[in-house]
């Protein structure tokens, strides 16, 4: 039985082995060849093609070939209900806000301040329709299927928390970003639940392409209408008088009112957290691996331990790079 698990695990791990090495020689072989026909000035669309498309249409799909031999394990689906839907979302704000900023200041450091989150800069130079169709919409509905519904629907019979944490785990190494790695592992844990309780991928989806159209599309518009003299600090002093005195700051106010309810979010997200954490359930599985045994058998295995040093290598050669 445990070499069964153990065997188990190593074939998942295997499976998003497979699926990272295929993305990324394909991600190279398209942006090589974008580079080719267009030059140096590749806009921002076509990295967004040239990577999504070889993730969605190939890698993934291939790395199904590896996650069948692990079965599935059948449960129950159960609906969630407007409001509990509402509380959970309201609770991944403040999760992703601290993972941000943790991720940021751990950037920061290790790079004394150069290094640059180059999905920032993608987002900020494609249009925001491109965003909202590669990052808002094709992303959480890919990545969820992965990472929730066929790593959870066939680990989860060794444990719930073990499957969640696994799934959270690869979700955020997946990132290949220590600027996402922290947020994606806190968001990763949320939508792993909700899924877990719930066995229907739709609402997991629904909140991560909330999450991801707020970060692709809404908040950029927000910032494309302040004026950028005011962002880069050369709006003198004289100007921003009489900017307040015409009632036009350039945007600022569009800034602040984004500001103020996405704080209100965050401090209404800790609260739930605080507050409603503590009454969520897991279940005893029916293969249950032993507190002893879950780390070793989850992580000490050819195919986890390959994807994360494969992972783990490609995130530092991102972030040093």
């Amino acid at each position: 039985w445990w070499f069964t698990a153990h065997r188990r695990f190593s074939t998942i791990g295997s499976a998003l082995a497979i699926m990272m090495v295929f993305w990324i020689g394909l991600n190279i072989l398209a942006t090589e060849a974008l580079r080719t026909l267009l030059g140096t000035d590749v806009p921002a669309w076509a990295v967004l093609l040239a990577s999504s498309g070889p993730l969605y249409v190939v890698a993934m799909p291939l790395s199904m070939l590896a996650f069948t031999r692990v079965p599935v394990i059948r449960t129950r689906q159960y609906p969630m209900k407007a409001g509990e839907f509402i509380q959970i979302f309201v609770m991944c704000i403040p999760v992703m806000f601290l993972g941000n900023m943790i991720g940021n200041i751990l950037s920061a450091g290790a790079t004394d301040g150069q290094a640059t989150n180059r999905i920032n800069d993608v987002i900020l130079g494609s249009d925001w329709r491109m965003n909202a169709l590669f990052i808002g919409l094709l992303a959480p509905v890919c990545e969820e299927w992965i990472f929730r519904k066929e790593i959870i629907s066939r680990l989860r019979r060794y444990g719930e928390k073990t499957a969640i944490m696994f799934s959270a785990l690869a979700f955020a190494l997946f990132h290949m970003n220590v600027f996402q790695f922290f947020y994606a592992f806190g968001l990763g844990l949320m939508f792993g639940y909700v899924y877990t309780r719930t066995s229907r991928l739709r609402y997991s989806v629904a909140m991560h392409m909330l999450i991801n159209l707020n970060g692709s599309v809404l908040a950029p518009l927000v910032i494309q209408q302040i004026d950028p003299r005011i962002l880069d600090g050369t709006v003198s002093e004289a100007e921003i008088m009489r900017m307040a005195e015409t009632g036009n700051m350039g945007g600022m106010g569009i800034m602040m009112l984004y500001g103020t309810v996405m704080l209100g979010l965050c401090i209404a997200g800790i609260v739930l957290l605080i507050t409603k954490c503590k009454s969520w359930e897991f279940y005893l599985a029916p293969e249950e691996l032993p507190a002893g045994l879950k780390i070793r058998t989850a992580y000490a295995n050819p195919g986890v331990i390959a994807y994360l040093l494969l992972t783990v290598m490609l995130t530092g050669w991102m972030l040093f790079a």
